[in-house]
């Protein structure tokens, strides 16, 4: 992108203080954007603004985003990227162990969704993208929960992209496939080596990769695609 052709935006990112969403923020500050991550810690990579916040409380999220529109103007890209797993199989899986995974996962994605397309429609321009998964719509034993808000974000997105994209915002997802992170660091070998085995890339992705498919769905030239699935893993579930 030429350097007069660049509109720097207000993103704001959930989950950024690692992981993927580590990876998001610092994409986004790497292309010249103010960037806001929100997480319970505050903790933010250096260069964007950190703020503290529990995405299942509604006003803790009003408040974020208050102070990112103080900070940065109001926010034009949202990644809403902040998730927990409470990994078990279901004769196990107390209502607790259902419920917060869906209150932070699904629940902090429709809120921030929300409280973002506020100042979207009346700028009529937005961008929303949603950290979904290849276990949304393959499936995984032991993640009954973490599956059903990860297919839900489908659901969501499709829902807002016919609600508001006629007014220049677009949401989409993005679901990526086992990528290297923290979590999977701490995977046995012989687990990781299952995993590489059925995708087809033969390895596990970078949290890079995922960035970069976001940054290009936040962009200019993506205003035409809405609603969309974008799988960033090798090849494992190809979108099914």
């Amino acid at each position: 992108m030429s350097e007069s052709s660049f509109i720097q935006r207000s993103v704001v990112v959930t989950g950024g203080s690692r992981g993927i969403g580590k990876a998001v923020v610092e994409r986004f500050l790497a292309e010249g954007h103010k960037v806001a991550a929100l997480g319970p810690s505050g903790k933010a990579p250096e260069g964007a603004l950190g703020i503290a916040c529990d995405v299942s409380d509604a006003d803790q999220i009003d408040a974020a985003f208050a102070q990112v529109e103080q900070a940065h103007g109001p926010a034009e890209i949202l990644v809403a990227n902040a998730g927990i797993t409470k990994d078990t199989l279901i004769l196990r899986m107390s209502d607790a162990d259902f419920d917060n995974v869906l209150q932070v996962n699904l629940g902090g994605a429709f809120r921030c969704a929300r409280r973002a397309v506020k100042s979207m429609l009346r700028a009529r321009w937005g961008r929303i993208i949603f950290t979904g998964s290849v276990v949304g719509l393959y499936g995984s034993a032991g993640q009954v929960n973490y599956a059903a808000t990860k297919s839900a974000l489908i659901g969501v997105a499709r829902s807002l992209t016919r609600e508001v994209g006629g007014r220049g915002i677009t949401a989409n997802v993005v679901a990526p496939g086992f990528i290297e992170t923290d979590m999977t660091a701490d995977l046995p070998a012989e687990v990781i080596a299952k995993y590489q085995a059925s995708i087809p890339a033969g390895r596990l992705g970078g949290a890079d990769e995922v960035a970069a498919a976001i940054a290009f769905l936040a962009g200019q030239q993506a205003g035409y695609i809405s609603g969309a699935v974008i799988p960033v893993d090798g090849g494992l579930g190809m979108g099914h």
